[in-house]
């Protein structure tokens, strides 16, 4: 069921996972979850993929939130619904935790959890004219969940208005704040994608996950526990063939050649 929500395919040096409901503007069923977390664990154990993107199917919706007719099921016992509900919280781990970098090809709103997996990706590029936002106090709710990367994602003052109020904020705003990386008319959100692709696919594929690792485990750390951490990682990365082959190539003046170890 989930590889029927969500589509897998290989672009060159990246995979892509489109969450393919777009008459349901794209929202995180359960279906969705597995989808996501199965594309997700097939990249990581394909070499040609160095990079995923991941989006939505059509123009109208990246991802525009849980899918409440599914999550507010009354045939479904309580502490199996609290249990299901932890998924969301595995696939924010798992974004985290993969060993290649994660772009989010923002096609269209993402609201609520849509807006949660947008911010758990790595990088972020956007069409300039979609919103995001938090619209859950409209219904009496709260983005419990996705807080997490909200905290470490969005400005303080510009989250809680957002949480607040359910205003949505425009990608070229978005991209003022430093919540996405790149807004960009429509007719260039694949170009920019595509560009962004190709300069993360020529850095060292085991540098990239030492980093990505170092930088999601280090933020949480007390200052001095941070230090030690990294600089545990700096002799780590020291002892790779890539750290040579990246300095020789730099004196020699020539493209390296990667050998991911």
């Amino acid at each position: 069921m989930g590889e029927e929500a969500v589509r897998y395919e290989a672009r060159g040096p990246a995979a892509w996972l489109t969450i393919d409901r777009e008459e349901r503007r794209n929202a995180l069923s359960d279906d969705v979850i597995d989808g996501l977390l199965g594309g997700l664990g097939r990249a990581a154990a394909d070499e040609a993929a160095r990079v995923v993107v991941v989006t939505g199917a059509g123009e109208r919706a990246f991802c525009a939130g849980g899918d409440l007719a599914g999550n507010l099921s009354p045939g479904e016992g309580r502490v199996a619904a609290h249990d299901r509900r932890g998924r969301v919280a595995e696939l924010l781990r798992a974004l985290a935790e993969h060993p290649r970098p994660v772009v989010a090809r923002v096609n269209g709103v993402a609201l609520a959890g849509g807006f949660g997996l947008m911010l758990a990706c790595d990088l972020v590029v956007a069409a300039d004219e979609v919103e995001m936002g938090t619209p859950e106090i409209n219904l009496g709710l709260w983005p419990y969940m996705i807080s997490a990367v909200i905290h470490r994602n969005v400005p303080r003052k510009v989250a809680l208005e957002m949480m607040l109020t359910g205003r949505r904020l425009g990608a070229r705003d978005a991209a003022r704040w430093g919540i996405v990386n790149r807004a960009v008319p429509r007719a260039d959100l694949d170009a920019a994608v595509d560009e962004l692709v190709g300069e993360l696919s020529s850095k060292s594929p085991l540098v990239l996950a030492l980093g990505k690792r170092s930088f999601y485990r280090a933020q949480d750390m007390g200052f001095d526990d941070a230090l030690a951490y990294l600089q545990a990682m700096l002799t780590v990365n020291l002892e790779s063939e890539d750290v040579a082959e990246g300095v020789a190539a730099f004196l020699e003046k020539r493209p390296p050649t990667w050998k991911g170890r």
